[in-house]
């Protein structure tokens, strides 16, 4: 059964849509008690990363979500701000994140006044990912996912960064430690490449 998380952020529709066409249990969770039964957890988020904490910590599900993920080591993936938030700290806010791979996020800097890259790094690109890697299992080498983001995460560890893309350089646009994941993109915006990352993740 994989749990979606529902503090407040993100597009849980989407997420349920996909899932429930692909006949794959799901609950979206939006209390302590959503969350009993669950072998899997989704924590999707759009928006500022001191607002993400805030809205999670005020869900009540936060302790219950470490017991879970932490402690039971199930599997978890964090999506868009739902990634950025399993990392220790943002330059975009001031609360502390989940903490839960160690790292933080940064925002995107122009390499020059006349640089002609935007920011927020928006629309559709491509994603190389670790070799083996089970979250993207069955995908086409030239698989692109479509972002929408001003920060990224910088992992303290390379080992913990899964799948990279370019935008003016390379950035960690997926990471995992152990049970623990996280991807920059938008699956649920991402057709046939992300339907096929969710129905991955069911099966980790």
């Amino acid at each position: 059964m994989i749990g979606i998380v529902d503090y407040g952020l993100g597009n849980i529709k989407a997420f349920a849509n996909i899932y429930h066409a692909a006949h794959i249990p799901f609950v979206i969770a939006r209390a302590p008690e959503d969350l009993t039964a669950v072998t899997r957890v989704i924590l999707p988020g759009v928006g500022a990363f001191d607002q993400a904490m805030a809205r999670l910590e005020s869900s009540g599900m936060r302790a219950v979500l470490d017991e879970l993920v932490l402690g039971r080591k199930l599997p978890v993936v964090g999506i868009c701000v739902g990634l950025q938030i399993l990392m220790n700290s943002s330059e975009e806010g001031t609360r502390p994140g989940l903490g839960w791979i160690e790292g933080d996020v940064v925002k995107f800097q122009r390499p020059s006044v006349d640089s002609r890259m935007c920011i927020p790094h928006m629309g559709w690109n491509g994603v190389a990912s670790a070799e083996g890697a089970p979250l993207f299992a069955g995908m086409n080498p030239d698989a692109h996912f479509y972002f929408l983001h001003s920060y990224f995460v910088r992992c303290r560890h390379e080992a913990d960064v899964l799948a990279t893309t370019d935008y003016s350089g390379r950035f960690a646009c997926a990471v995992r430690r152990g049970n623990i994941h996280g991807v920059q993109f938008h699956p649920e915006k991402s057709h046939n490449s992300g339907i096929q990352l969710l129905k991955n993740f069911a099966e980790i």
